[in-house]
Order: C-alpha cells, then sequence, then structure tokens
C-alpha cells in the first residue's frame, strides 16, 4: 500500500482525528491479517522534525526493530530511541472512522484544530498547519537553491 497526497482535516475537541474513506480503507487494508474492526493496528509517534507519523503496524514493526537493535550508550541513537519509540502508541480507528491521538502527542507536535495529513508511501505525517506551510515553504527553497539530491540528476517530471 502507499500513501500519497496531503489533506487539511479538523480535530474535535476530543482530540480525534476523522481519516477520509479513502485512506481509511488503504491503512485497514495495510493491516493485513487483521480484522477490519480489530481494536489498534495503527502505530503514531513522535518525529524529530516536530510532526507526528502514522503507520500502519506491519510496516513500523521493522523500523521499529532497527531502532531498537542501535547502540544504547549511543547519545544519538539513545535520543532517536526516546523520541520514536518512546513516544510511540498503538491506537485504533473508531466505529466512525477516527483517530484519537493521544494529548501528550499533540502538544509534543503543536496540533491544534487544524492538522495536515500527508501521505509518504508507507506512512503519514501529520502536521499542525503552521507546521506544514513552514515545511512547504522551506522544501521549496531547498529545491530551488540546490543541486537535485544523488540520483535524481538526469530526473524529469
Amino acid at each position: 500500500m502507499s500513501f500519497q497526497g496531503a489533506i487539511a482535516l479538523t480535530l474535535d475537541a476530543k482530540g480525534r482525528l476523522a481519516i477520509p474513506a479513502r485512506h481509511r480503507g488503504a491503512l485497514m487494508a495495510a493491516l493485513s491479517g487483521r480484522a477490519a474492526d480489530a481494536e489498534g493496528g495503527l502505530i503514531l509517534t513522535a518525529h524529530p522534525h516536530k510532526c507526528l507519523l502514522l503507520y500502519p503496524e506491519p510496516a513500523w514493526t521493522p523500523i521499529r526493530d532497527r531502532i531498537l537493535q542501535a547502540p544504547s550508550f549511543d547519545t544519538r541513537s539513545a535520543a532517536l530511541k526516546r523520541v520514536l519509540i518512546g513516544n510511540a502508541r498503538e491506537e485504533g480507528m473508531d466505529s466512525a472512522g477516527r483517530l484519537l491521538v493521544a494529548p501528550e502527542l499533540r502538544e509534543f507536535a503543536g496540533l491544534e484544530r487544524k492538522v495536515w495529513m500527508v501521505g509518504l508511501g508507507s506512512h503519514f505525517e501529520l502536521w499542525s498547519d503552521a507546521g506544514w506551510q513552514a515545511q512547504n515553504a522551506a522544501a521549496v527553497e531547498v529545491l530551488q537553491s540546490a543541486e537535485p539530491p544523488a540520483g535524481f540528476e538526469d530526473f524529469a517530471l
């Protein structure tokens, strides 16, 4: 399953995010082997860029396992473990297709009412409106002022 596109969503007063039907079906399909109404199956965690990551559990598991193999005494590895693994929560959608975003994760990412859900292949990023606008502006600036990334020198759109 490959997720793509950005969509503005609204967090309700209880911190729930209504996942659009097109993404809801794809997320559930990515849970391969779980019943459509199974509890959990989605992993929500913090990202060092001050957004949240939303993974179907099968896509998250190899990432988690690789991070956990990193040496604990290395400062950068320990920091990565604390941010990504320490903040990870297994969540599920309710019968209305809403995902509860824990208060501590909302605070970490600065999520208020307007939230951007951005598909990036195997997962989604959840951004505050201000964070997403800043990321887009920074990305365009980098792409306009720098050489293409390695391997994209002859790439054309």
